[in-house]
């Protein structure tokens, strides 16, 4: 199918869920980078800090479960505008927070505003999408999350050090909210009917044969996201804590592989546009797999951030097909809420993935928690494909919503 969108409209649409989970990635790992400055802030262990972490991923199924429902209910527009608002409004409150109670409060309730924004966003950008061009746009829709990271990487090396948490989150969340909001003015009816109710209705009823395509999904996500945070979130500490990087340095390395996570969410999602969806993420695992050596057990910081370039290039090219392909596997009438729920539940079940590697890394050192987590989820990852199915460049009929 054709978007029924003019040119105009699929931009904004694709801007529209760019910039909210760019900005969602932002929030998310600026915290990363101040693990020891919050535990110093707070009086509390670093250990309380992340898992301040897990209490965000561990809601984000609500917010996926509330605004993709209001989605497939209302259309795209609106719940996106109202997720944006939420999600500003929560983070700088934590910009503000007293105690260390307070924090962790606020920053499960983030998570509610961080599940609700990606599958709403992705839905809103792929049905906008021209089908042969849905592979690419699914890679720089993701690659959001990695210009979040290094933005978050720019905010703690030029600016939060010197200005603090609450004065970098209120200028990135007013011009981010604004800038989501505006560009989705234009994205106009995202949700909104090309099929009749009769389509809808017909498409409703498969509903009760896609539940092992939801289980397949979420178990999927739930890899994925031990491939992601698990490669991410603890790595700059490991840095600091290994290798004796400095902080203003480990936030220069960060930026560095976001470039290289950036290029690869793009090149891997259109090279799953010929070789297929499933293939393009097992060659990007393929390249993990690769660099893991170098990447956890490099002998200096130069070779370290080289691998670390090629291991974000693989782990977010194979994240760069996930967009799509949670799309074209998701029902008509649900690809509001399918999508989204299935990314968040693989995130509530994946949520004590910090706490696990840093447990490993108590037991076993570092350099061998991230190399054996990682391992054996790149090959859980493969299995998964392999066995798999795809829906590539299937027909997308969006519902009307009511009234």
């Amino acid at each position: 199918m054709t978007s029924s969108l003019p040119t105009k409209g699929r931009h904004h649409a694709l801007l529209a869920g760019f910039l909210g989970w760019t900005l969602d990635a932002f929030d998310f790992f600026v915290i990363v980078f101040l693990y020891d400055t919050l535990s110093q802030h707070f009086g509390v262990s670093k250990k309380a800090i992340i898992f301040t972490t897990t209490a965000t991923l561990a809601l984000r199924p609500v917010g996926a479960f509330i605004f993709g429902l209001l989605a497939d209910r209302y259309g795209r527009r609106i719940p996106l505008m109202a997720n944006v608002i939420y999600f500003s409004i929560i983070e700088l409150l934590c910009g503000f927070a007293p105690n260390y109670t307070v924090f962790l409060i606020l920053r499960a309730l983030f998570g509610i505003g961080m599940g609700g924004e990606w599958g709403v966003g992705a839905s809103l950008a792929m049905e906008a999408a021209p089908t042969r061009w849905r592979g690419i746009l699914s890679g720089i829709l993701q690659s959001g999350y990695s210009i979040g990271y290094l933005l978050a990487a720019v905010a703690t090396r030029f600016r939060v050090a010197r200005m603090g948490l609450a004065a970098d989150v209120l200028a990135g969340r007013v011009a981010g909210a604004a800038g989501s909001l505006h560009s989705d003015q234009g994205a106009g009816v995202g949700g909104v009917a090309a099929s009749s109710r009769r389509q809808h209705g017909r498409s409703a009823a498969r509903g009760g044969g896609e539940l092992q395509t939801v289980l397949y999904l979420v178990v999927l996500m739930v890899f994925m996201m031990f491939l992601s945070h698990g490669t991410q979130d603890l790595y700059p500490d490991f840095l600091k804590e290994i290798h004796k990087v400095a902080p203003s340095r480990v936030a220069n390395i960060a930026m560095i592989y976001n470039v290289g996570a950036v290029i690869g969410a793009v090149i891997f999602g259109l090279l799953s546009q010929s070789l297929g969806r499933r293939k393009g993420m097992m060659a990007a695992l393929g390249l993990c797999l690769l660099v893991m050596p170098f990447w956890a057990f490099g002998w200096n910081v130069p070779v370290l951030i080289a691998a670390t370039v090629f291991m974000q290039m693989g782990v977010q090219g194979a994240w760069g097909v996930i967009p799509v392909h949670l799309n074209e596997l998701s029902a008509d009438a649900a690809r509001g809420l399918m999508p989204g729920m299935a990314y968040q539940l693989g995130i509530l079940f994946a949520a004590p993935t910090n706490t696990i590697e840093y447990a490993l890394r108590e037991r076993f050192g570092y350099q061998w928690a991230l190399a054996g987590f990682e391992v054996v989820t790149i090959v859980a990852l493969v299995l998964l494909l392999w066995r798999g199915a795809e829906e590539h460049s299937r027909s997308f009929v969006r519902a009307a919503p009511p009234g």
